[in-house]
């Protein structure tokens, strides 16, 4: 059984996906990693994008704790009908149609993105089978779209090697939990900003 945590609909239970075809985040980790995020004010009032979405736990979590927008992005049949719950659910709490549900493939999806779009916090748990060389796609078809001080998150087993950043994204952190790692990265540019203000202030 997964839960929202915390926030407007926080206590609220979630449909899981039957079977075996997705990975839930245990909220364990999703405990850690949103509060991680709250240090860094990257939730409240942020435009989520939510790519292998699976029943849509991250994303609905995120609208829960403030986020203005929120987009589940799931290919398969039966995800995507959980999404849809899952993300009704929260909309009728909160008010609002505040999370939108995209059956589509990852890469169909940021091919259709209109230029321009951009979005504060990306999160990202992709099947750990995923070939190294199509993540590194996907992360540089996401890159050009992270809005400034954006967040992107991305959730990796910990026997998984390190992604190949594209030019547009810097790794700032990493966190390993049990069996999972997390990669925490932002756009290129920010990052040196950010590491030449710190050399001017040393």
């Amino acid at each position: 059984m997964t839960r929202i945590i915390a926030g407007a609909a926080g206590g609220s239970t979630l449909l899981s996906v039957p079977g075996t075809g997705t990975r839930p985040t245990s909220d364990r980790v999703k405990e850690a990693l949103f509060s991680r995020l709250d240090a860094y004010n990257a939730v409240h009032g942020a435009r989520v994008l939510d790519l292998f979405a699976g029943s849509g736990s991250l994303g609905v979590e995120s609208a829960s704790r403030g986020a203005a927008t929120v987009d589940l992005v799931e290919a398969a049949e039966r995800p995507a009908a959980v999404c849809r719950q899952n993300a009704g659910l929260v909309n009728t709490v909160l008010g609002s149609t505040a999370v939108r549900v995209h059956r589509s493939t990852v890469e169909s999806y940021l091919l259709r993105v209109p230029p321009g779009t951009q979005w504060d916090l990306v999160l990202m748990d992709p099947p750990y089978p995923l070939e190294e060389n199509q993540l590194g796609v996907i992360l540089a078809a996401v890159a050009p779209h992270l809005g400034a001080g954006a967040v992107l998150v991305l959730e990796r087993s910990v026997r998984s090697s390190e992604p190949q950043w594209p030019a547009g994204l810097a790794r700032f952190a990493e966190k390993k939990y049990g069996e999972t790692r997390l990669w925490f990265a932002e756009p290129a540019v920010g990052a040196t900003e950010a590491a030449l203000q710190g050399a001017l202030a040393d």
